[in-house]
């Protein structure tokens, strides 16, 4: 009997100090952020075109992914890419963004352990994963679409 009541008490208090979400502003605010963050994507190409006319498109939007990449890691680096992704939650990872700070945020995290073993083989401890899995997945349908 004791220990049912404690058990209840420790849920009262780990209710008590999860955060509240609202679905609803939070699905809002993730989706106006990925697609401003789209949106600077585009304008920044069209940029690169206008200004650069003799760039081909392809190279165009390879200059604009390397461009999002530094911002985002320059934002992680100076702490306001945290305080965006937890104002709009999903809507930071969705694009090529969120994986840039998936992989300078360890990294930044890590640097006291050293280059070796702390900035570099800590750096893909989040993204890491998602490489593996994506490259296996590419495989797989691969070998799927050469023998169908």
């Amino acid at each position: 009997m004791q220990e049912q009541e404690r058990n209840k008490r420790y849920n009262a208090y780990v209710e008590a100090k999860i955060a509240k979400t609202h679905a609803w502003p939070s699905l809002f605010n993730s989706f106006w952020v990925g697609g401003l963050i789209c949106t600077l994507g585009q304008l920044i190409n069209d940029l690169i075109l206008l200004w650069f006319p003799s760039v081909s498109t392809q190279s165009a939007w390879t200059y604009t992914l390397i461009i999002l990449i530094f911002l985002a890691s320059l934002l992680t680096g100076i702490g306001v890419f945290d305080k965006i992704g937890a104002f709009a939650g999903t809507g930071t990872i969705v694009p090529i963004t969120g994986f840039s700070n998936s992989i300078a945020s360890p990294a930044l995290e890590f640097k006291n352990e050293g280059i070796i073993f702390g900035m570099c083989a800590k750096m893909f401890i989040i993204a890491g994963p998602v490489i593996v899995s994506g490259t296996v997945a590419s495989m797989i349908v691969g070998l799927i679409y050469l023998f169908l």
